[in-house]
Formats: C-alpha cells, structure tokens, sequence
C-alpha cells in the first residue's frame, strides 16, 4: 500500500471494506497508526476503525478485543525493538507477524474465538503451545 497517511485516514473513517483489508493491511495500519498515536490512543482508535469496518460489513460479530490487542501489543513491542522508520523495513524483519497462527504461542485457538474474547481483552493462556 502506498500513501500511509492517507491510508490510516480513511481506515480510521471507515472508508475501508472489510473485503479489502487483509492481514497484511491490519498488521500495516497497527503499525502506522503506533507511529502516530501512543499505545492507548492506538487502541482506542484501531479498535473503532476495525469495529465500524465489522459492522459496515454486517459482521459486528467478527471483531475481536483479544486479537485485536494482542497483535497491537506485539507490534508496538516490535516497534520499540526494532529502529526501522518505515513499514517495509519493519515488516522484513518481523515475517511472523504476518502468520495469523502467530498468537497460537500464547493463546489456544478456543480462546481467542470465545465470545469473552471477542468483547474483553483475555490474558495469555499458560497452558498454551509455546513456539
């Protein structure tokens, strides 16, 4: 995707289908919106973003607090780690985020499609699989 400030804009807006966003895209604009906002006021904006796209696609259903936070969370963690000031740097060096079995290493499958996962965020689960 080219244009981020641009992109992140109309992602915020809703002006993005839920068709038309990938993984990629979701990892992408995590990590633009971070660049932009601290982690707290990237949450609260990512999250609206993906629950007005969920709705508009007539799937509110679909969003997940869980998921959603997790991946933030790595990213930002990332982020921190890593100095890359652009996107395709930072995704490079961090292939595994674009795996959406990623959170398989803190999470079991059947938690994150809890409904508690879906509205509240779920901590790690000890007894899941460690890569």
């Amino acid at each position: 995707m080219t244009g981020e400030p641009d992109l992140l804009e109309r992602f915020a807006r809703g002006e993005i289908a839920a068709a038309e966003f990938s993984h990629h895209d979701h990892v992408h604009m995590g990590f633009e919106m971070l660049r932009r906002h601290d982690f707290a006021e990237s949450v609260l904006r990512f999250s609206r973003a993906l629950r007005g796209m969920a709705a508009n696609a007539g799937k509110p259903g679909a969003f997940n607090q869980t998921v959603t936070l997790a991946f933030l969370g790595i990213i930002a963690q990332r982020m921190e780690a890593t100095p890359e000031v652009d996107f395709e740097a930072f995704a490079a060096s961090n292939r595994d985020l674009f795996e959406k079995s990623l959170l398989s290493r803190w999470y079991r499958a059947e938690q994150l499609a809890s409904p508690l996962a879906s509205r509240s965020f779920l901590l790690p689960d000890p007894s899941a699989k460690r890569a």
